[in-house]
């Protein structure tokens, strides 16, 4: 009975108009890189590791009908109906797309006065490394990227759904590309403003003053909508008491330990040298954390770009270094053998530290979520550094299913997107494929093959391959 309705339901959706194939919609720049397009489709024997944080699941079929996951069940119990596209997985696996919480669509370009907009590149690098959902950490180009936005969800440009955050809420002239906020009602204005242009979420960064980012969290929230912060001038306490949604880069930004911090001001030392005397076992951070879970506080931890700083890490892999303009590879190369020659560095310990303060943080019932950052001076480049960045969360101590979890359902939740995240009857088809097992060999990751977004399958090599060569310029 059970597979006679399924037939039905399926048989269905295969009738629907020609309309339904979601190609057609597509513009010929985006179809060049669809490798799998049809009504109804059916993934067979393939691993299913769900995003739930459970364990996997071998010899599945997953089905696919008109963009949503119409079924997922053993193989043997679940036929493909006929008329369905059928594709063997057998020593796959396949997972929910990714969702990260902090991505740019910029790319440094002249230390941290200036970024150039990647509006080219990164989308494609982005859907090509597993990302089906993400947002914007940020943004130097908020009409850029808002324009961007529409694109890609009108088919004139490949890549994945974004949550646009508007420009960075920050107090002082730091950036070139960014507008110093004055005062608490410039602060509210410009969230009224960008939030009325379609910005989805905002984040206040680290001179913002508490009365700032007040008045930002409360117009944001009158709005439905979601704050985080990159914060110095601000402690993590007392931006918890303040409302905020999430801060970024684990422990790595907290003035909390700072001693004889003043208020509204980013300590003049900077606070790493609080930091590496930080006892991660101690009281002050226990306590940090349990204020953060009390107050749900998420987390988003950005390893990647900690990683480009950390003498003794890896170096980045050919392909990321065959994706950047060659003034952009030079440059990153550059400054990574300065990072490596340093006589001293402070940053394998705070590396160490803020992997402990993440676990601690989700032993203590915290929300983590995962993104990248790619900024600092080059060498996190999106898509690539997505699956870098589940493996760094293995290393943190987090299992291989604990991180795609991480990666996927975590960041769905914080989002409020119910319908991605985990695979399961009625979500949205955003899957990927990936030759191998990552829920026992994390470094599986990096062998994706096809990304499904609304249910339409993208092929991963040709999407990489498109970029090569440009990151840096456009």
């Amino acid at each position: 009975m059970r597979h006679a309705m399924l037939a039905s339901v399926l048989t269905a959706a295969l009738a629907l108009p020609l309309a339904a194939q979601r190609a057609e919609s597509l513009s010929a720049g985006v179809r060049q890189f669809v490798s799998v397009d049809a009504p109804v489709v059916a993934l067979t024997h393939v691993r299913v590791i769900d995003g739930t944080g459970a364990a996997a699941k071998g010899d599945q079929t997953v089905l696919i009908a008109n963009g949503v996951i119409s079924a997922v069940g053993p193989s043997a119990s679940t036929p493909a109906p006929d008329g369905a596209k059928v594709i063997d997985l057998t020593g796959a696996s396949v997972i929910p797309g990714l969702v990260m919480v902090h991505e740019h669509l910029f790319y440094p370009a002249g230390g941290l006065a200036l970024y150039t907009e990647q509006a080219f590149s990164f989308p494609r690098l982005y859907l090509a490394g597993g990302v089906t959902t993400m947002r914007t950490g940020g943004s130097m180009e908020p009409y850029t990227d808002l324009n961007l936005k529409r694109m890609i969800e009108t088919g004139a440009q490949p890549g994945p759904h974004i949550d646009v955050t508007g420009p960075y809420l920050e107090h002082s002239d730091l950036f070139y590309q960014v507008h110093p906020l004055n005062g608490a009602e410039d602060a509210r204005r410009t969230v009224a403003y960008w939030a009325d242009l379609g910005a989805t979420s905002f984040k206040a960064y680290m001179h913002i003053t508490r009365a700032e980012l007040g008045a930002a969290i409360a117009e944001a929230h009158k709005r439905g909508l979601k704050v985080t912060g990159h914060l110095c001038s601000v402690t993590f306490h007392e931006a918890a008491a303040l409302g905020i949604d999430n801060l970024e880069h684990g422990l790595m930004p907290a003035s909390d330990f700072v001693e004889g911090k003043v208020p509204d001001e980013c300590p003049p030392a900077g606070v790493t040298a609080s930091l590496v005397a930080l006892d991660t076992a101690g009281e002050p951070m226990r306590a940090l954390i349990r204020d953060l879970v009390a107050h749900k506080v998420a987390i988003t931890s950005t390893l990647t770009i900690f990683e480009t700083f950390t003498p003794g890490r890896q170096t980045v892999k050919q392909p990321v270094l065959d994706a950047m303009l060659s003034d952009a590879r030079q440059s990153y190369l550059t400054n990574r053998a300065r990072v490596l020659e340093a006589p001293s560095s402070p940053y394998p310990a705070l590396l160490k530290k803020t992997m402990v303060f993440e676990r601690e943080f989700v032993r203590a019932g915290g929300l983590l979520l995962v993104g990248t950052d790619p900024t600092g001076f080059g060498g996190v480049i999106a898509g690539y550094s997505n699956q870098r960045a589940l493996e760094l969360l293995v290393e943190a101590g987090f299992s291989p299913i604990e991180a795609i979890a991480i990666a996927t359902s975590n960041g769905a939740r914080y989002l409020g997107r119910d319908k991605i995240g985990t695979i399961a009857v009625g979500k949205n088809a955003d899957l990927v494929v990936v030759r191998g097992d990552p829920s026992v060999r994390i470094t599986d990751i990096e062998r994706m093959e096809t990304v499904f977004k609304d249910g339409v399958g993208y092929d991963s090599a040709k999407l990489f391959a498109a970029v090569k060569g440009i990151v840096g310029l456009k």
